[in-house]
């Protein structure tokens, strides 16, 4: 039999999914399974984005261009100048999703052998797309008793050798919910200027911050034009996660005509899906202002929930929809399992994404789970029950 490749091989699986067989299993029994487990908004999808597919006037679903339509670029121009990241329709490249940004991103500026700088926790695809460039993440170690602070630059610096091409970072982060400060960034800003390096910026949670320090794009970074790679994706703030549409955007015209020969490669980005994406950027204002509240409240019911159970403690995240809780436990991949497989109460459970999954440093964050508050109040309220009532029988229990 043929063998796998090695990149293969070498591949993670998704701490976020590989539990969905459990799930489907544990729902065929008849339980109700309370998903916090991955970052899809239930909150509805703009009308307008609705309202798009549902009248499209076409006798040709045609490929678009290679690096998205016109319009839609144009449009995003004016959105983008919003959050005073001033760029031109030339800089953004319409991709498949946040994904292929960051996939695409790695193949135009890392070389097989390259390494990344990434703090974790981080979400764990960016680990995914680094194999699928033969690039290699290094990795800074944030922690929950600093609130996943960015980590000291010491701890950067320590890493950066003549492979080092770059440095990753998530803001507002995934799975942390941790907002990067403008001093952070200025210190980020700093070495990529000092070692000549690439800045990759998924800033794809801008619209979820909940305190009243600015928002510091990678963008806004004076100096290092040239070197920021911004990542983006409608995914989260229309709840669009199924149109598959994002971007990647830089100032850096080589860059970019390299960008354009991948795009190129696939074709083009989902036509149906920028429809959708276009129109979104004409909802109205209340449409944010009732998320941006919904996910305040929903904020506050599930940290609050969370540090009131004995042993539990999660920070307060201060953008996204996510929080990292340590909880008293032995094992969180192999509690989450259990919640699925052998726990219920009234009926119900819970699915969390263990924490290990975001951390490349073994044994890291074993007792640490990602949660992401997507459920209606009443929800989290009883997920919260849930969780309660089974650390309370969990065999593994460590307090």
């Amino acid at each position: 039999m043929p063998k796998i490749s090695d990149r293969g091989i070498e591949m993670p699986a998704s701490p976020i999914r590989k539990l969905v067989p459990m799930s489907d299993s544990a729902k065929a029994r008849g339980l109700r399974v309370y998903h916090l487990n991955i970052g899809q908004p239930d909150l509805p999808t703009p009308q307008v984005a609705i309202d798009a597919i549902r009248n499209i006037d076409r006798t040709i679903l045609e490929y678009s261009p290679s690096d998205g339509n016109r319009s839609y670029r144009e449009k995003l121009v004016h959105y983008y100048a919003k959050f005073n990241i001033n760029v031109a329709a030339d800089d953004i490249l319409i991709t498949t999703g946040g994904s292929e940004a960051v996939l695409f991103a790695f193949l135009a500026c890392l070389n097989p052998g390259d390494e990344i700088i990434v703090p974790e926790p981080a979400y764990a695809n960016y680990m995914a797309f680094a194999v699928s460039a033969g690039a290699i993440i290094k990795t800074v170690t944030s922690t929950i008793e600093d609130g996943f602070a960015l980590p000291a630059m010491e701890k950067f610096e320590e890493l950066i050798n003549e492979k080092t091409k770059g440095i990753m970072i998530c803001n507002p982060n995934n799975p942390t919910g941790y907002l990067y400060s403008r001093n952070e960034m200025n210190q980020i800003r700093h070495l990529v200027k000092k070692y000549d390096l690439f800045l990759f910026s998924d800033e794809v949670y801008r619209e979820f911050i909940y305190t009243g320090s600015p928002y510091i794009s990678a963008c806004h970074l004076v100096g290092i034009e040239e070197n920021v790679v911004l990542i983006d994706s409608v995914s989260k703030r229309y709840s669009e996660c199924g149109i598959r549409i994002g971007a990647v955007i830089t100032k850096n015209k080589a860059l970019r005509n390299t960008l354009m020969k991948f795009c190129q490669a696939r074709l083009s980005p989902p036509l149906i899906g920028q429809i959708a994406a276009e129109a979104s950027l004409d909802a109205p204002d209340d449409y944010f202002r009732d998320t941006y509240e919904e996910y305040v409240e929903r904020r506050k019911c599930l940290i609050d929930g969370l540090n009131r159970i004995p042993g539990v403690y999660s920070p307060i995240p201060m953008g996204a929809f996510y929080t990292v809780a340590r909880l008293p436990i032995d094992d969180a991949d192999k509690f989450c399992e259990w919640l699925l497989t052998d726990f219920e109460y009234e009926g119900q459970t819970v699915m969390m994404a263990p924490a290990s999954g975001f951390y490349t440093t073994q044994g890291v964050g074993k007792d640490q789970v990602r949660i992401a508050y997507v459920l209606k109040k009443e929800d989290l309220v009883k997920a919260l029950n849930v969780l309660e009532k089974a650390l309370e029988v969990y065999p593994g229990r460590t307090i």
